[in-house]
This record gives C-alpha cells, structure tokens and sequence, in this order.
C-alpha cells in the first residue's frame, strides 16, 4: 500500500503546473506546522520536532524554486521565506507554539492568495504544456 501512495504521490507532482506544485507546498506547510502547534501542546517534543522540520525543509524547497529573474517580488518573497525559515527553527528550538502560530496565519494568507490567483489564471498542467 505504501508503494501505491508513493507512486501516487509522485505521480501527482510530476503532472501537476509548477504553479499547483507551490500551492500543494503551502498547504503541506500548514499540515505540518499545525501537527507540530498540537505537538507542542501535547508536550511531544519528537513529534513537534519531526513536524516542524517538515515545514522548514518546505520553506527550503519554496526558497529553492524562487525565480529571481521575476525581480523585485522574487527578492522579497524569497525573504519571506527565510523569515519564515528561521521563525520555524525557533518555534522549534524553543517549543514556542506562539511562534508557530504566527507562520502559519503567513502561510494561510500566502496559500490563499496564491489559491485566488490560480483561480483567475488557469495554469496548464505540465502534460498539456508538452503537447503545445
């Protein structure tokens, strides 16, 4: 079954518009940093520890896929981004559910911004990119 969603899950990314991919990134980041806030809570260090590592490194992937040819916006997304970063490291390294919380309304205002605009500008899949 695990290979099944493995597959799935690559499959997914493969055909999906880098645009989607974004979105998808976002919404991964808000799963885990909540897993991580209720961690927290629990006083589950390992499990708070695992989930907030998890949105780092999906902080590190949006960093990652900034095109900077974009300008201006690209510079100060990409800060965003390692603002977020570095406030996550924290919220973890101290346990801080405060500091969490306060990315996650980030990431929730970005995805739904980056969500609307999807809405507006149809992305072609990748798939449908390679048939043009």
């Amino acid at each position: 079954m695990n290979t099944a969603l493995n597959a799935y899950r690559k499959n997914q990314v493969q055909t999906n518009s880098p645009e989607k991919l974004v979105l998808m990134l976002y919404e991964g980041a808000i799963k885990f940093i909540s897993k991580g806030m209720t961690a927290i809570e629990e006083k589950n260090i390992s499990e708070a520890n695992t989930n907030l590592v998890k949105a780092q490194n999906i902080m590190s992937e949006l960093m990652a896929g900034i095109n900077f040819k974009a300008g201006e916006i690209a510079t100060n997304l990409h800060s965003l981004y390692e603002y977020m970063h570095h406030q996550l490291m924290q919220a973890n390294l101290k346990k801080d559910k405060e500091i969490a919380g306060e990315i996650l309304i980030m990431v929730k205002d970005l995805r739904d911004s980056w969500a609307q605009m999807l809405k507006e500008h149809k992305p072609q899949t990748s798939t449908q990119r390679s048939a043009l």
